[in-house]
């Protein structure tokens, strides 16, 4: 996976006014897409969309400060096709236009350019085992909310407190198969992980194929397929965010298995009457690598 990451950042340099070809690079090393770009945001802390367009615009920076050459020039060399593009996603990058570092040359932001290496770290062992399920369907009460990788999401906050004490009550008596009790369902996740991108959030239960979801529920249907379940105690959410980002840093570095698309799963074992602390375990779909 390391080699198949420097290659991706190589292949960003080599086409840097085009979209990269993660697929063709994904297949080339075995893996897919989507595993590629999880474990590249997971690792690098950001997307793979905006490690390009960083990239793409510190390059254009040198372009831009060394004149010469029109405006709408520099952006079409760089892939863009007006300079109002160009114009906006070089202020994004650099939060000045480019008529502004023309003339006073700068401020600018530089993206370097990313080297993965693997360090020897994993002295603390994961708790994890892997678990064959049939196909299941999760059951319960969805929105859509964005992604936000540290602290309390507010607008899961809010969807769970807008739910009456005894529709968890409801659920919980739905609840007949693995993972069990009251769960937390992210879906329909961005491959790129983005902070602030929309995700649908699901507060429900699992349920068999052969149990009927009541009026009013929302339901995923959920394929047969392997899971990695890795069990995760302490403050909270703090320990379960720690264990998330240590899959990617850690244990599909590891281990012969890598993502596969479908929902993350967090089920509540144990926890404080404030939710302080709480143990948990984390469900994520996987399949072998």
């Amino acid at each position: 996976m390391i080699s198949a990451l420097n290659q991706l950042v190589d292949l960003v340099e080599e086409h840097l006014a085009e979209e990269p070809d993660v697929h063709g690079l994904a297949g080339a090393f075995g893996t897919t897409e989507y595993h590629l770009r999880r474990m590249f945001s997971s690792l690098a802390g950001m997307p793979l969309s905006e490690y390009v367009r960083r990239r793409r615009m510190t390059v254009a920076a040198a372009d831009v400060v060394r004149g010469g050459t029109d405006l709408l020039s520099v952006a079409v060399r760089h892939g863009y096709g007006s300079s109002e593009a160009f114009g906006r996603a070089f202020r994004a990058v650099h939060g000045v236009g480019p008529g502004d570092v023309r003339r006073h040359g700068g401020p600018l932001r530089t993206q370097p350019q990313l080297r993965f290496r693997l360090t020897v770290e994993g002295s603390t062992p994961m708790d994890t085992r892997l678990v064959n399920r049939p196909a299941f369907r999760l059951v319960g009460h969805a929105t859509r909310v964005p992604l936000i990788h540290q602290g309390v999401n507010p607008h899961i906050q809010q969807h769970i407190a807008a739910l009456p004490p005894e529709e968890h009550l409801r659920l919980k008596a739905l609840s007949d198969t693995e993972p069990g009790g009251l769960l937390q369902v992210s879906d329909e996740v961005d491959a790129d992980a983005m902070e602030g991108s929309e995700l649908t959030y699901m507060h429900g239960v699992a349920t068999g194929l052969d149990t009927p979801a009541p009026d009013g529920l929302d339901a995923i249907e959920v394929p047969d397929g392997t899971w990695a379940v890795f069990r995760t105690s302490g403050p909270h959410p703090q320990a379960l965010q720690t264990t998330w980002a240590a899959t990617a840093t850690d244990w599909f570095p590891s281990n012969p298995w890598r993502l596969r698309p479908g929902p993350s799963i967090v089920a509540t074992l144990e926890r404080a009457d404030d939710f302080s602390t709480a143990t948990c375990e984390l469900w994520l779909p996987v399949e072998p690598a």
